[in-house]
């Protein structure tokens, strides 16, 4: 792991251990969800919600002016740099994006596919919640920010979350699991939020609706748990966004019923970033099918599907950036024929760094898109 992840670790373990439980304060008044996401955003919620009394605390202010500044920054060296290359690369967008072991990562996944009608995001995280801020003491109410800030230092530095920190961090104190950073990302780009409701699947795929109380259940033998949000941006039309806590291992994934809900979204832009090579392994089979038969447009660094599996007379490949190699604690998986593609594939250069290898002059992508038989789909070529 790079040095400066190994620093934001330690940072991150030391916010996980300050977390506790604070004891909710009487009469706790509700703020809707988009009041409430502005607020755990460090954004002033609407002048009329529960919520607006606690801006003025000197904890919340803080927390502000480090979303403020750390938002900012990732603007400038990362954020604005993959909307360019998405209006530039991927014009042929589809209703449906689907980013499996995302995590709660709906920064990168709205920044390189702003238009989708629907998100599907999924991991192992649990879903979470997130009760009436205004039930929370002074204290508690810091530490929950605390908390949220150092949730979000891996990814707002070196583009990923580092698992087993979030593992612990996303299940402790009040405010828990996805929803609560979910919520973050959503305002920080600029989203009003419109409904929210927690979901689960039947093994059918089936998604069905449960009350608040069921929902703070993680991935589990049987069907998905879920959230689903409803959102907007200026005058776009209303977008959803799902995340489901699931098991993506074959064992899990077929009693889950997630890849049968996912199939009934028709064709998807996927993406796969930093998720530990999962699908370069033999656990991981069903996901790996599902993606290469149901995408017409998959994103990925070297930790996605292996360069293998793509059918030259089926698939359209265009590599971008560096290909190093994997970083040392995933030594075993370089592929040399994504080396070969790379030296040979006239690879275009990145201006952004994302994934394990985070610099800019060390990452990489992979663009592939699917081949329509008898169209005509232009080339690969940017506007």
């Amino acid at each position: 792991m790079p040095a400066r992840a190994s620093k934001l670790t330690a940072a991150a373990c030391l916010a996980g251990l300050l977390i506790v439980a604070a004891p909710p304060a009487p009469r706790a008044e509700p703020a809707s969800p988009n009041d409430t996401a502005r607020f755990l955003a460090g954004l002033p919620p609407a002048p009329d919600s529960p919520l607006a009394a606690l801006t003025a605390a000197p904890g919340w202010r803080r927390h502000a002016r480090y979303f403020d500044a750390a938002f900012a920054r990732q603007e400038r060296s990362t954020i604005a740099k993959i909307r360019a290359f998405s209006a530039t690369w991927l014009t042929n967008k589809h209703s449906t994006m689907l980013y499996m072991f995302s995590g709660p990562d709906f920064l990168y996944a709205a920044s390189f596919f702003p238009s989708a009608s629907t998100y599907v995001l999924s991991g192992l995280e649990p879903v979470g919640r997130v009760p009436p801020l205004t039930g929370l003491s002074r204290a508690g109410l810091d530490r929950v920010l605390w908390n949220l800030r150092g949730s979000l230092s891996s990814i707002l530095n070196v583009s990923f979350f580092i698992t087993h920190i979030m593992a612990h961090q996303l299940r402790a104190g009040p405010v828990y699991g996805t929803l609560p950073i979910l919520y973050v990302f959503l305002a920080r780009t600029g989203n009003t939020i419109h409904d929210i409701s927690f979901v689960r699947l039947d093994q059918d795929g089936t998604l069905n609706a449960v009350p608040e109380s069921a929902a703070g259940a993680e991935a589990r033998r049987g069907g998905a748990r879920g959230v689903k949000i409803t959102f907007s941006s200026g005058d776009r039309a209303v977008q959803t966004l799902y995340y489901f806590s699931t098991d993506l291992s074959d064992y899990g994934v077929r009693r889950s019923g997630f890849l049968t809900f996912c199939g009934t979204l028709g064709a998807a832009d996927s993406f796969i970033k930093s998720d530990s090579y999962l699908l370069h392994g033999g656990g991981f089979a069903e996901v790996r099918r599902f993606l290469l038969d149901r995408s017409a447009t998959i994103l990925q660094d070297d930790s996605g599907i292996p360069v293998a599996y793509f059918d030259p007379t089926a698939w359209r490949l265009q590599p971008f950036g560096r290909y190093l190699g994997p970083i040392p604690i995933f030594r075993g998986v370089y592929q040399p024929r994504l080396a070969r593609l790379f030296r040979r594939g006239h690879a275009i250069p990145l201006d952004f760094g994302l994934g394990y290898r985070w610099r800019s002059n060390e990452s990489n992508l992979l663009l592939a898109r699917k081949i329509i038989p008898e169209s005509n789909e232009a080339k690969l070529t940017p506007h």
